[in-house]
């Protein structure tokens, strides 16, 4: 379990590196990230895209808005030669943890906000980590399938309005209409359209 926890850690901080290391857009400065600057302080986004936001800061409205969200792990379904025989039986037929669903949000929330108090509604089992070194938090498991059940370089990613954030869903603020997806790769991102190497953004 130590060894596995380490090799999380591992993945985590080369998935980070590649995306601060690539792509072009915006780079965020200390002041956008407050205590968490100087780690974060490198990273691209893309022009248009939302800048990271330091969740210590975190303000929430009581003003209501609406996004939808889902939790795909279909990708497994294609793969599944690689995938831990005792996860077989958790499957959806369809791949769909959580199908498309529309819920509400509070202003100022961030997509973990929402992850979270979701599967809690829906009781959808989910684990996570907090990631200091990165002011974020982490996804390890959602519906009881976790990073490395299909292999070496799979694990949960989150896309919003078709764009792979380069960085932790605690740090993305949502807006109003937002579509968020959580998907499962197990090819490091190139298997969901969000390689993580390219930094990419589909739109």
């Amino acid at each position: 379990m130590k060894f596995k926890k380490t090799v999380s850690i591992l993945l985590t901080a080369l998935l980070t590196a590649a995306l601060i290391f690539t792509g072009c857009g915006t780079k965020t400065n200390d002041t956008d990230l407050g205590d968490a600057g100087s780690e974060l302080s490198e990273i691209t986004v893309p022009e248009g895209r939302p800048l990271p936001f330091d969740p210590n800061d975190e303000e929430i409205s009581d003003e209501e808005y609406t996004c939808t969200i889902s939790i795909s792990c279909a990708t497994i379904l294609s793969d599944t030669d690689r995938l831990d025989p005792e996860k077989l039986e958790l499957l959806p037929e369809d791949g769909f943890i959580l199908a498309p669903t529309e819920v509400k949000f509070y202003g100022g929330e961030s997509v973990f906000n929402v992850l979270r108090r979701t599967c809690k509604e829906n009781k959808i089992h989910m684990e996570f980590t907090n990631t200091p070194i990165y002011g974020s938090a982490y996804i390890e498991g959602i519906g009881n399938i976790y990073e490395f059940d299909c292999g070496e370089l799979s694990g949960w990613m989150y896309r919003v309005n078709d764009w792979f954030p380069n960085y932790g869903c605690s740090r993305y603020r949502l807006q109003d209409r937002d579509v968020v997806e959580f998907v499962y790769t197990c090819d490091l991102g190139k298997d969901v359209g969000g390689d993580y190497l390219s930094n990419r953004d589909t739109e």
